[in-house]
């Protein structure tokens, strides 16, 4: 099994704002931060998926998360890129 960290943003149109997850199902994590079933932050808002990292290991995921939501400075360089790819 396969987990992932993932980075989404809020679609234009909302508030700017950006959520690190993990999960073991992306598309599932996704809808469920879609229809307000996620997150307590992500709630309230449509979002896209900006960026995801595959790890074999749970604990390495579960760190690679803590890193990513401590790293706003990453975090803005991944959104970035992904605009830039966008357009």
């Amino acid at each position: 099994m396969l987990f992932h960290v993932y980075l989404i943003k809020t679609i234009k149109g909302f508030k700017n704002k950006s959520y690190v997850g993990f999960t073991n199902n992306i598309k599932s994590r996704l809808a469920k931060h879609n229809s307000n079933k996620g997150a307590k932050a992500t709630k309230g808002y449509k979002w896209e998926l900006v960026y995801k990292k595959s790890f074999k290991n749970k604990s390495k995921a579960l760190s690679y998360e803590y890193k990513l939501k401590k790293d706003r400075v990453k975090r803005i360089d991944l959104i970035n890129g992904f605009n830039k790819k966008k357009h």
